[in-house]
């Protein structure tokens, strides 16, 4: 049996967004207004990703929730008739470990093209950070533009902020599996890029870890975690007979993907599903699947990796 990692030793799963703004840089909420409004909605842990600033603070004290150090860098390479940009959180530790310092500014990429953006990543890495590439859809750049980009654990599956204003990156399933497919073993991440309030707590990562920092990045880094915009995912497996398994909340639909082959839907047929299997007669290299609940919002697992 293959079990996705998000739901092997369970401890109890963890609720967090990993990219979110306020008013230290763009965003519309004070950190202290952003941080209490993810404690209302039942967030365990947030990182608070202002453009090219570092933050390792708890600004709202008496909000009892961890913060992920982080930032988000951008780098735009094409501003002629249009724009194509790379946009990446950074995610590291809390201790001297992170290279990063608390209010630390750093400056915009000048990368024309993927290879020369890949040194601002490696530096990341160097400190110690997590890196996550953003919304590909509102940036302009489908794979062709970073499918060489080396190190990154996740990108965007889906962003509410681009959703909600541009009906873009609301599911990014077509470029992750075209990138699965060319062997990248790249996780996916629903987050948020929250400017507007409205715009928060409408995408996040259930994360199978301890709650603090150090566990929390552990667990993203291996894919011990699954993505949501409301949809709970109770388990999902592979058993010795080669027969995909996912038990989840109530859902209209459960949609099985790999890219070499069509997906294979299962549809509720009065009561709505909870859980939903399929064969896979020994030729998937990857099963990875989407929820669908009956309001439309989807869920969907990190692969298993079958090969």
């Amino acid at each position: 049996m293959k079990r996705q990692e998000a739901f092997v030793n369970q401890k109890k799963m963890l609720k967090g967004g990993l990219h979110c703004h306020t008013t230290r840089s763009d965003g519309k909420g004070t950190p202290e207004e952003v941080i209490r409004l993810h404690k209302e909605n039942n967030y365990d842990f947030l990182a608070l990703t202002d453009h090219k600033i570092y933050n390792y603070k708890n600004f709202a004290e008496d909000a009892d929730i961890t913060i992920i150090p982080g930032t988000e860098y951008d780098n735009t390479f094409v501003r002629e008739n249009g724009f194509r940009t790379f946009h990446t959180v950074f995610i590291g530790p809390d201790d001297e470990t992170n290279g990063y310092k608390q209010d630390e500014r750093l400056p915009r990429g000048e990368a024309t093209n993927q290879e020369e953006f890949q040194k601002y990543l490696d530096e990341a890495h160097e400190k110690n950070n997590l890196t996550i590439y953003c919304h590909p859809q509102w940036s302009s750049t489908p794979p062709r533009y970073f499918d060489k980009l080396n190190g990154n654990f996740a990108f965007e599956i889906w962003n509410s902020g681009c959703a909600i204003e541009d009906d873009m990156d609301t599911d990014n399933g077509m470029y992750w599996d075209e990138l699965l497919g060319m062997g990248k073993r790249l996780f996916a991440v629903a987050t948020d890029d929250g400017h507007q309030m409205y715009q928060h707590c409408k995408g996040w990562v259930m994360v199978n870890a301890e709650n603090n920092v150090k566990d929390i990045l552990s667990a993203l880094e291996k894919g011990k975690f699954y993505s949501s915009c409301g949809p709970v995912i109770k388990d999902f497996y592979v058993d010795d007979d080669n027969v995909v398994h996912i038990e989840t909340s109530e859902c209209e639909r459960i949609i099985f993907q790999c890219d070499k082959h069509p997906s294979k839907m299962i549809e509720a047929e009065g009561d709505l599903l909870t859980c939903a299997q399929a064969d896979l007669k020994n030729e998937y290299e990857y099963i990875r699947a989407t929820v669908v609940d009956k309001e439309g919002r989807k869920a969907w697992t990190n692969p298993i990796f079958l090969k």
